[in-house]
């Protein structure tokens, strides 16, 4: 009824991120054939302090680790009791991503069946809203002569196991492991082992189709689950469906979070062009406005795609095309009673079209100056004003190792040391605007506002007008 053998395995940590924080305990609990073969912990020195928090809550102290082995010294024990099973646990994701992560830093494969515990109370018992282990404890009346210990913890999900092959049919259990297990179905050019080898970490995904040619290009912050779901049973369009099945071939590369991967994901857009991407594709239509002085039309509409960065604090809009940046101007005329001659949108003489419906105030026919309407026109523009770059030369924004580097809204590169970074600082770049790292960087810093992860660094520019270091912002 249930599969076995099985392992109901459970972890205490430093804390809740895999690929910075350390197992301090492993326990795991061999059952076959309906019974219990094996029981076996190990406290586990991290290598580190645990914080007192997580002394607190699991008992375990800096002294109760001093002196036990490192993970690496039972890696082989905890594999030999591991292979060959299911892999069971309470929120699998958690437990089994720190032990892929430990495996990963020994360059051992680690790629088990995995049953999480919690999709299986889900499916089970839908009623319910919560389903933690403490829930299912108080729920189902079971017992833990050790909570928040490896073993008590494991012990526990051995027990639900048992009270569910006692309450359920056959039937459900076989239908609800079914769901809980649910694998993506590859499609048929794919090998199975694809999407086992993309790593747990943030980065960027590239799709390839017949003859190498690329699909789709995607991020996120876990890449081999953001994979996962364009393989799903459920696709939620006749397109990803097809997507998903002309795939031959993943690639991706690891990124050091969110950030850089939006960045590297817009930049392999552009250069790649990939079929099914319908957004971030290079656009060479994009456009803005900028305003005119002196001359009968108020307006000169100017490419967007690589103006020079220093230009950006006299433009207006961001437009994906010429028609899309009329229609706009055209909306503006209509609520701030401008006139469309003067904006470059109707030629000839005479009244334009909108004083015939007395939305113009006039300029075309003689009622009103041009410096009176190029006054209300700049008033109507600010809305779309592109921003100026609010610092005094580079900054470098952190992320784990990483060091982004920016100039005038544009992405300058990444360096992983401070030799690096200290480089990067020297270098002169010939910066050209985009319009999608403009938005990223603009979300990226209202987000981090006041933080210390930002840094003002004088670009060779700033230095030879003799501005001095920054400070953070």
């Amino acid at each position: 009824m249930f599969p076995t053998p099985a392992v109901f395995v459970d972890l205490e940590t430093t804390g809740a991120n895999p690929a910075f924080d350390r197992i301090i305990e492993v326990g795991i609990v061999k059952v076959s054939d309906g019974r219990i073969e094996q029981e076996w912990s190990s406290l586990v020195d991290p290598g580190e302090s645990i914080p007192p928090l997580i002394q607190g809550f699991t008992g375990i102290t800096n002294e109760m680790v001093r002196g036990a082995p490192r993970f690496a010294d039972i890696a082989d024990e905890v594999l030999a009791r591991l292979e060959g099973s299911l892999f069971v646990a309470h929120n699998a994701r958690f437990d089994y991503g720190f032990l892929k992560n430990e495996f990963k830093r020994l360059e051992r494969a680690f790629q088990p069946r995995v049953l999480c515990t919690v999709k299986l109370s889900r499916a089970l018992y839908s009623e319910h809203h919560r389903h933690g282990l403490d829930a299912l404890i108080a729920r189902h009346g079971l017992a833990c002569d050790a909570r928040h210990r490896a073993l008590g913890d494991a012990r526990v999900l051995w027990d639900f196991v048992r009270l569910v092959q006692a309450e359920k049919s056959p039937e459900a259990i076989a239908a609800a492991l079914k769901k809980a297990m649910k694998s993506p179905s590859l499609p048929s050019g794919l090998e199975a082992t694809a999407v086992d080898a993309v790593p747990e970490a943030p980065g960027v995904y590239l799709f390839y189709g017949e003859n190498g040619l690329p699909l789709y290009i995607g991020k996120g912050i876990n890449l081999r689950s953001r994979v996962q779901s364009h393989f799903a049973a459920d696709h939620g369009s006749g397109r990803a469906m097809r997507l998903a099945q002309e795939v031959k071939h993943i690639e991706w590369i690891e990124t050091a979070g969110e950030l850089g991967a939006l960045l590297l994901e817009a930049r392999l857009i552009k250069e790649k062009s990939p079929i099914h991407n319908r957004h971030l594709r290079r656009n060479e239509e994009l456009c803005a406005f900028r305003l005119v002085e002196g001359g009968e039309v108020a307006l000169e509409r100017v490419p967007l795609a690589g103006v020079p960065a220093e230009a950006l604090g006299e433009l207006y809009g961001q437009f994906k095309s010429k028609r899309e940046a009329h229609n706009t101007l055209r909306e503006l005329a209509a609520g701030h009673g401008l006139c469309l001659r003067r904006l470059g949108l109707e030629q000839g003489t005479g009244p334009c079209f909108n004083h015939q419906i007395k939305r113009c105030k006039g300029w075309c026919a003689g009622k009103e100056d041009a410096a009176r309407h190029d006054l209300r026109l700049k008033a109507a523009l600010a809305v779309l004003k592109l921003r100026a770059w609010p610092f005094p030369g580079r900054i470098a924004i952190r992320e784990g190792e990483a060091r982004h580097l920016f100039e005038s809204w544009c992405y300058l590169g990444c360096a992983s040391s401070e030799t690096e970074l200290h480089e990067a600082a020297q270098t002169r770049y010939d910066a050209r605007f985009d319009l999608d790292t403009y938005r990223i960087l603009r979300r990226e810093l209202e987000k981090r506002a006041g933080s210390a992860e930002i840094t003002p660094i004088p670009s060779p520019r700033a230095r030879a007008e003799g501005q001095g270091e920054g400070q953070h912002v």
